[in-house]
């Protein structure tokens, strides 16, 4: 009998062509940051991933999407929450060196729940 893990859900406000890169992943990872992307930053609200996916994505790729999944909580005690702003607007901030082994802790696949357009 295998033992299940606590998970944490996490969202991330998505554009079309990072959303292209995880669906050749299987659903299953985030794709490498690009060179002047040093961090990776899912969100811990999923209003503040709606704000951003409809507010930004959408003004700057004609299409948003929210994006839901699960990462093992254990793991993610290493990244403390940042608040970007107001008391609901939390990230982790991941160092791009570090998101193979964040995408190693992912449960199950990565969801879209949102599309703005």
């Amino acid at each position: 009998m295998t033992s299940r893990r606590a998970t944490t859900t996490l969202w991330r406000p998505t554009g079309p062509e990072e959303l292209d890169l995880v669906r050749e992943l299987d659903w299953r990872a985030w794709p490498p940051r690009l060179p002047e992307q040093p961090i990776f930053y899912p969100v811990l609200n999923e209003d503040y991933a709606i704000k951003i996916a409809r507010d930004w994505n959408v003004k700057h790729s004609g299409v948003g999407f929210v994006t839901r999944f699960e990462v093992e909580s254990e793991f993610l005690s290493r990244y403390p929450v940042q608040q970007a702003g107001g008391r609901t607007i939390l990230e982790l901030w991941v160092p791009a060196e570090e998101l193979d082994d964040f995408n190693a802790h992912i449960v199950g696949e990565i969801q879209v729940v949102h599309e703005f357009r």
